[in-house]
């Protein structure tokens, strides 16, 4: 128990039995229930869990039959807390890089300032990403943030891939966990399904731990980000949907919906003024022409920057 409450420990893991024990075995008391969802790992994962489970009856041992993803593991952990009444559910990985002892900063917020759900900031004042992080990870970091604040309107956000998580029982019941995105990209879209419930969401300092001759990072750079961002896309237009129409209506729809068509339409009129202008042999472009693409442009940028500035007042 932490402050009166039941708190519950998910660990997704795929093949990680040789640092899995040093994650069980760093677990603070103030975790009531441990969920080890084995994701179809072929080691020893599961026995490893299972003999922890014999020394602290905390422990629950989770398996998916086929490896699905560890945003499928974190799903299977919080349909687990759901059934037991846990409170506060929290989220670290089965390499042994997160420091649970640092887990009270990741509850105290949602205890005593209404937030719902807290994640990991390797990067905010008392963390050591900006020193430690390999520079093309921390590039890739960089834009993935930049896309899923966009997409999100967590506009404070930053390092979205940090998998150190708490949530609280309202949103941990308020999200259709069942519809999220169970592959690598989980956070982003997680944070876009949190905000389309009118989620408060809070970053936490937190120290990163890169452990001598372990890997990193499972993810694959460019195949990673052709497939995360029509996630992320397909996220956005939802968020917008079902937050701003469908929810609770709201005119930034109509600041999104016009900057999206403006300026694409001026992009395209600048195409065919350069297009006349360096390809077509003696080829004129009207005034009119280049008014409407100056003003379609104009127009665009203003109306998506008051859109992202409204979006932002609303997920704050």
């Amino acid at each position: 128990m932490y402050r009166n409450h039941k708190v519950g420990l998910v660990i997704p893991a795929h093949n990680e039995e040789r640092l899995l024990p040093a994650t069980l075995a760093g677990i603070p008391e103030l975790v009531d229930r441990v969920y080890v969802v084995d994701d179809a790992s072929t080691d020893r994962t599961s026995e490893v869990a299972r003999s922890r489970a014999q020394a602290d009856s905390r422990v629950r041992l989770i398996c998916h039959e086929r490896k699905k993803g560890p945003g499928a593991g974190i799903i299977s952990g919080y349909r687990a807390c759901i059934a037991e009444d846990i409170d506060l559910a929290v989220v670290v990985g089965g390499d042994n890089q997160m420091d649970l002892s640092e887990v009270e900063r990741f509850l105290d917020p949602i205890l005593d300032q209404g937030v719902d759900y807290t994640k990991g900031n390797r990067f905010m004042q008392g963390g050591n990403a900006f020193e430690d992080m390999p520079a093309i990870r921390l590039f890739g970091n960089t834009l993935i943030s930049f896309m899923t604040k966009i997409a999100s309107g967590y506009y404070k956000c930053f390092d979205v891939v940090d998998g150190y998580t708490a949530i609280g029982k309202r949103a941990l019941r308020l999200v259709p966990w069942e519809k999220a995105w169970g592959g690598y990209g989980y956070p982003m879209d997680f944070l876009i399904r949190l905000n389309t419930y009118g989620c408060k969401v809070r970053d936490i300092p937190r120290t990163a731990i890169y452990l001598p001759g372990e890997r990193q990072s499972q993810i694959k750079g460019i195949r990673y980000a052709l497939r995360v961002t029509p996630m992320i896309t397909r996220g956005f237009f939802r968020r917008l949907f079902v937050k701003y129409i469908l929810r609770d209506f709201h005119p930034v729809i109509f600041f999104y919906l016009m900057g999206l068509l403006l300026l694409p339409l001026g992009g395209l009129l600048a195409l065919k003024i350069l297009w006349i202008k360096f390809v077509v042999a003696g080829g004129g472009v009207t005034v009119l022409t280049g008014i409407l693409c100056a003003l379609f442009l104009i127009l665009g940028v203003q109306f998506l920057l008051f859109a992202m500035l409204f979006d932002m007042q609303e997920s704050s």
